[in-house]
């Protein structure tokens, strides 16, 4: 009970019983997930990268011990993140979105940006290189979070409910845009719209949107040469097999001749200069290759497993604010790796988009570990957020909606 009777007169305070502060143990379920396909991920970086680090670097562990390193710093990041009260994300939204923009820009400047591979993405901190785009995508679910928790009942207007927040995603895109990064943006975009539709926006608003997209998203792509080539690519990519069509063509035989089990662990080909970034964009194949169907299906079931449980999580939020962040975090890590899996398999044009905690990359398996500490809070904790409740309570509102 919210209140509690003192003769005929009602307090007007909420009381706690002892069961609503009773503290509830994180979601292990979800935790268990992560560090499986961490781990899965951790043995076929080493794979996929040995030789090409041994050649390279005269180190085959060059790529493990890296990978490993990352790996550490974010659990170490996720356990702090579990820890936090998750509706301090909702009060740093806004620095956090200053903070990012701020950060895109210095990308951009070529005294501070990293340049490598024909983009510009990376920023050097020391010995240690970020990439502020990875960033960008919990950023982008934080502030949507709060701004559906702020404008919740108005999202349906699209002049003062949905225009606004289109405006900044809008810009953060642009800013991603310029690295050039346009994967990025397709995952942020999807995450965008899904939110928004899980959030109330009227489905005319988010279809018009989409129509809208389209043309832009066409200019984009057909006007870059390296583009309209990995489109032309997507739709023969058989048709120049030694060149341009060379990355999806070697994923494909990956598949193929990892049959329903695989030729084994660390026995694959395709590794051996023939498939490139093997371990990192490209990491799904090599797992079909050495471990089959059956494990590229685990590793599917894995992700389909995270995200019922990341739901669950959300559902179960006692704030709007931790519903909403957890759906968000939930369609960032489903939906980049639905699309890395269609990009391995050829049912989308080639993006540089890695596969959630399994591929090589410091910068996105860290944010992806921070999202997991968040929605574990979100799991343990269902008093998360009181403070905030009481506050309103205390003013004449109520703690939920």
């Amino acid at each position: 009970m919210s209140q509690r009777s003192t003769g005929t007169l009602a307090l007007p305070w909420p009381t706690a019983s002892p069961r609503a502060t009773k503290r509830v143990a994180m979601d292990h379920t979800l935790l268990i997930v992560t560090i499986t396909l961490a781990l899965v991920g951790l043995v076929m970086v080493f794979s996929a990268s040995a030789v090409v680090a041994g050649n390279r670097f005269h180190d085959s562990g060059y790529f493990l011990k890296r990978q490993l390193a990352w790996l550490t710093f974010g659990f170490l990041l996720l356990h702090l993140a579990s820890r936090i009260d998750y509706v301090w994300w909702k009060r740093l939204s806004i620095p956090l979105l200053g903070l990012i923009m701020v950060l895109l820009v210095m990308v951009l400047i070529p005294s501070l940006g990293v340049a490598a591979k024909g983009a510009r993405r990376w920023l050097r901190l020391g010995p240690i290189s970020m990439q502020p785009a990875e960033m960008v995508k919990l950023v982008t679910v934080i502030y949507l979070a709060a701004y559906l928790t702020k404008k919740e009942d108005r999202i349906t207007i699209f002049s003062s409910g949905l225009l606004p927040v289109l405006i900044v995603v809008g810009l953060l895109s642009g800013l991603v845009l310029l690295e050039p990064d346009l994967g990025t943006v397709v995952v942020i975009g999807l995450v965008t719209v899904g939110l928004l539709f899980l959030g109330g926006a009227r489905i005319s608003h988010l279809l018009t949107l989409g129509l809208c997209a389209v043309p832009v998203v066409l200019a984009l792509v057909l006007g870059s040469s390296y583009r309209r080539q990995r489109l032309m690519t997507f739709l023969a990519p058989w048709k120049d097999a030694s060149d341009a069509g060379f990355q999806i063509t070697q994923s494909f035989l990956a598949f193929g001749s990892g049959g329903p089990f695989g030729v084994g662990l660390g026995e694959g080909k395709q590794k051996l200069f023939f498939l490139p970034e093997a371990h990192t964009d490209f990491v799904l194949a090599l797992v079909g290759e050495e471990l089959g169907l059956v494990g590229t299906g685990a590793i599917i079931l894995l992700f389909a497993l995270f995200v019922v449980r990341g739901f669950q999580i959300a559902a179960r939020a006692r704030i709007p604010f931790g519903r909403y962040l957890g759906m968000g975090i939930t369609l960032l890590i489903g939906i980049q790796a639905l699309v890395n899996a269609c990009v391995v398999t050829g049912m989308v044009p080639t993006k540089g988009l890695t596969l959630p905690f399994v591929s090589y990359g410091g910068s996105s398996l860290v944010i992806s570990l921070v999202g997991v500490g968040i929605l574990l809070n979100i799991s343990r904790d269902r008093q998360a957020g009181r403070q905030d409740a009481g506050h309103r309570a205390g003013r004449g509102g109520s703690g939920h909606r």
